[in-house]
């Protein structure tokens, strides 16, 4: 086609047609010029294809040598491209949740312990720093027959620690470590508002692994756990929770979604074909209490209403249009309730006019009371709203 000149404005004339260069010299090419393919073709496709792989390990195969001779440690020439790692896409949720788990190992880790335990039955276990001066909170099954005990701190500190008092009851010890004051505690938490599906994060001292504590995270997965002992009474009023409890983590911390601890982790669910993923933890709310009564008198005190419950399931709380509630399933002839006329089937509302929406939050609650209250009972009892008064005893070693 003509050129016109700008000047001149736009020449009108035959358009004039260049043939296009031969298909070698373009960059690209109309699919008429491209022959179909060829067997040829084909094999050398597959040639690239294996030279691709061939290129692919010899690259591995060289870097794993460099590696191992140590030619890793040389500059990077300045004219070479250098691949650096690409920090991996974090959904924005899942990254919350990981730095929440984060922050709230880097504050309560300062807190847990290891237990070094020697004697007729050597071992190891966990702690938690409750009070500045230096009480943690352990099992009584970690510090059982010991001749002597060794705290080692986050820091790696090593302290003598001895004994105070424990409670095989509820399996809680408190032992006692001299040294600079003050020390790092955790933030306790409580166990009666907990709701199963929270989030849970268990920080303790597995097998006596030097190095620090390990964290793991769950949820809980029941309440109100009723846990068989080896030896002596079941534990009773358990958290379940599916985050691990390794061995050698007994008396470390169970902690909630804000990073106060909910309760010392106390055992694992184990069965013939090993652990099954579960593990049981005391409510805080019971173990400082039973720590406040051994600190101050050298045992615990158990308050005792006797009975035996379970939580009131969600379709007959929400027929009855309640919250919750504990379901009287046992009471104990000659017990403070059996007295009140508390029957069986009876479904306790409130306790001294606190709202009670499960077993785990009546025990709670009856801790915070003493021997010998009298309090009000509120139950429904045949569709009816009733309020018995009764007066807590204390619990015989039996019961």
């Amino acid at each position: 086609m003509e050129r016109s000149d700008p000047d001149e404005g736009p020449s009108i004339g035959p358009p004039e047609f260049r043939a296009p260069p031969p298909p070698d010299d373009r960059l690209w090419r109309h699919p008429t010029e491209v022959a179909g393919p060829s067997r040829r073709r084909r094999g050398s496709a597959a040639g690239w294809g294996v030279a691709l792989v061939s290129g692919l390990i010899g690259s591995v195969l060289t870097f794993g040598l460099i590696a191992a001779t140590g030619a890793l440690d040389r500059p990077v020439p300045s004219s070479g491209v250098v691949r650096e790692l690409v920090t991996p896409v974090v959904p924005a949720g899942e990254m919350a949740v990981t730095d929440r788990v984060v922050q709230i190992a880097e504050e309560a880790s300062p807190a847990i312990t290891r237990i070094e335990v020697s004697g007729e039955r050597a071992g190891s276990g966990s702690g938690v720093v409750f009070r500045d001066d230096g009480y943690l909170l352990t099992n009584a099954h970690v510090v059982e027959g010991a001749e002597a005990i060794d705290v080692v701190l986050a820091d790696g500190s090593q302290h003598r620690g001895d004994l105070v008092g424990s409670d095989a009851l509820t399996d809680i010890a408190v032992v006692k470590i001299d040294g600079d004051a003050p020390f790092p505690v955790a933030a306790l938490g409580s166990a009666a508002g907990l709701r199963v599906g929270q989030a849970t994060v268990a920080i303790g001292s597995p097998l006596g692994l030097i190095g620090g504590s390990s964290v793991t995270t769950g949820v809980v997965s029941a309440l109100g756990r009723r846990v068989p002992a080896q030896d002596g009474a079941p534990l009773l009023d358990m958290i379940q929770t599916d985050a691990a409890i390794a061995p050698g983590s007994s008396g470390g911390a169970l902690l909630d979604g804000a990073g106060a601890v909910i309760g010392i982790t106390t055992a694992i669910a184990v069965s013939e074909a090993g652990a099954e993923g579960l593990g049981f933890a005391t409510p805080i709310d019971i173990a400082r209490s039973v720590a406040d009564d051994i600190i101050t008198s050298g045992r615990a005190v158990h308050v005792w209403l006797g009975i035996e419950g379970r939580d009131l399931d969600v379709a007959s709380a929400q027929e009855a249009g309640l919250p919750g509630g504990a379901v009287v399933v046992d009471v104990v002839a000659d017990g403070p309730a059996a007295g009140a006329g508390l029957r069986a089937d009876d479904v306790i509302v409130a306790l001294a006019e606190r709202e009670v929406r499960s077993m785990s939050a009546l025990v709670i609650s009856l801790r915070e009371l003493a021997p010998g209250d009298r309090v009000a009972l509120a139950v429904l009892r045949d569709g009816g709203r009733q309020t018995l008064e009764v007066e807590l005893g204390t619990r015989p070693p039996d019961g």
